[in-house]
């Protein structure tokens, strides 16, 4: 009976954490408390207002049509944003974005591509903007499937 209970007690003591340090692609950790909290997350993305095109089609969006009537975000960390990003990106750090509007983007209606590295942290972003309100959100994935020009400070 003691060799049951010792294995089921490490058998949940496993599990448990092995979903509270679960590692993103971006290297985010997730903390959570079990499955519930997972798909909780995974609903709730769902549910979010925005639509998701790939980097190619933004590209031929942003050559067609210049520097007309979008804001290109970039919602990195801002020491990747300096390492190089999309001529004409805003910054705005993903773990920035709250409840509160952002002051660089005044205008709700205002069409919104996000991006950042590989597409977790701009699907996240997208989301938290589209849940505050932004109607025109455009979220274009990851950097890393961008082939064009790259900016530098």
């Amino acid at each position: 009976m003691k060799v049951i209970y010792i294995a089921v007690l490490a058998g949940v003591v496993i599990f448990a954490a092995a979903m509270a340090f679960a590692q993103k692609e971006d290297g985010d950790t997730v903390v959570s408390d079990g499955a519930a909290a997972v798909t909780e997350s995974r609903k709730g993305a769902e549910e979010m207002n925005y639509t998701s095109i790939s980097m190619m089609e933004a590209k031929q969006i942003f050559e067609k049509d210049g520097k007309g009537g979008y804001i290109i975000l970039d919602v990195r960390r801002p020491d990747e944003f300096v390492r190089g990003h999309i001529p004409g990106a805003i910054h705005i750090a993903n773990e920035t974005i709250g409840v509160d509007q952002p002051k660089a983007l005044p205008d709700k209606e205002q069409v919104i591509y996000v991006y950042c590295r590989s597409g977790n942290r701009s699907k996240q972003a997208a989301g938290k903007l589209a849940a505050m309100g932004y109607s025109n959100i455009i979220e274009i994935g990851g950097i890393m499937d961008w082939d064009g020009e790259i900016e530098k400070f």
